[in-house]
C-alpha cells in the first residue's frame, strides 16, 4: 500500500518514509477543463512516481492538497485561492507535522501560481533542519502551452476523459508567457485571456496525455533517486528551472 490515506498508524511504526504531497489549485482551465486539472495531474505524477521506485525506495503517497494560490484566475467562477500567505503556512505546517514521523517531504506542484510561496516555505523547513524539497510538474518537451492548452488537455484526456469538455475547446493566446506576463501581471488572466486558455487545445489527445505523464514520472523518480536539493527547496539537476508563473495579485 502506497497511499498515505489507507494505511493504519501501526503500519508506520517501524517506518521512516519518503512522503510526496501533491499540491494542485482549483481553478479555471478554460471552458473545457475541470477546475481540478492541476490536483489531478499531480498526483497522478506522483502515483507513477511511486510505482516505479517500488523495492528501492520507502515511499508513500499523501492526500492531495486541492487548493492553492490562484489570485490571477480569480475573474473567473469556480476558482478558489488560499492566497500565498496562507499557501506558505499551510505548507510549513504540513511540513513540521509530517516530518515528525517521516524522514522526507517531497512537494509534487500542480499549479506555476504556487512556487512563490511553496520556495519560501520548503526553505523555510530546510532552514530548520528538516529534509524537504519540493518539483514542478512541468511537461517536457518544446511546445508545452501555458494553461488550458494542447498538453493539459491530452493529460486530462487521459485521466478523465469524460470530465473534458472537448466541444467547448477555444484557442487563446498563444505567445510565450514571458511575453504575456507584464499584461498577466496588470490585467489578470480575465484580462488577457478571455476564455481562460493560454495556449491552444488543438490536437490534444489521451495518447500524447500518457507520454506527457509518463515522461515526467520518470524524470521525477530519476530526481528522487539523485536527491539533489538546490537553494530555493528545488528538487533536481540546477540546469531544470521553472517556467515563471503569473504573479497572483491583491493576496
Amino acid at each position: 500500500m502506497f497511499r498515505l490515506a489507507n494505511l493504519v498508524w501501526p503500519d508506520l511504526a517501524e517506518r521512516r518514509p519518503l512522503v510526496l504531497l501533491p499540491l494542485g489549485s482549483c481553478e479555471q482551465h478554460g471552458p473545457h477543463l475541470p477546475l481540478d486539472t492541476d490536483t489531478a495531474v499531480a498526483s497522478e505524477v506522483a502515483e507513477r512516481t511511486v510505482a516505479r521506485l517500488a523495492g528501492e525506495v520507502d515511499v508513500l503517497v499523501a492526500p492531495a492538497q486541492p487548493y492553492g494560490a490562484s489570485g490571477e484566475h480569480e475573474g473567473f467562477p469556480g476558482t478558489v485561492s488560499l492566497g500565498h500567505d496562507a499557501l506558505r503556512l499551510l505548507v510549513t505546517e504540513i511540513g513540521r507535522s509530517l516530518l515528525r514521523w517521516a524522514d522526507r517531504l517531497l512537494v509534487v506542484n500542480g499549479h506555476g501560481g504556487n512556487l512563490t510561496s511553496l520556495a519560501e516555505a520548503v526553505t523555510g523547513l530546510r532552514g530548520e533542519g528538516r529534509d524537504a524539497a519540493w518539483w514542478p510538474c512541468l511537461p517536457p518537451g518544446p511546445g508545452a502551452d501555458a494553461h488550458a492548452g494542447r498538453t493539459e488537455t491530452s493529460m486530462m484526456l487521459r485521466l478523465r476523459y469524460a470530465a473534458v469538455r472537448s466541444e467547448r475547446a477555444v484557442a487563446g493566446p498563444t505567445e510565450p508567457v514571458p511575453l504575456l506576463m507584464d499584461r498577466l501581471i496588470a490585467e489578470s488572466v480575465r484580462g488577457v485571456s478571455p476564455s481562460g486558455v493560454l495556449g491552444d487545445p488543438a490536437g490534444a489527445s489521451a495518447g500524447e496525455g500518457e507520454r506527457l505523464l509518463d515522461r515526467m514520472a520518470d524524470r521525477l523518480a530519476e530526481d528522487i533517486r539523485a536527491w539533489r536539493v538546490g537553494e530555493r527547496g528545488r528538487l533536481g539537476p540546477p540546469a531544470r528551472k521553472p517556467a515563471a508563473a503569473p504573479a497572483e495579485s491583491g493576496r
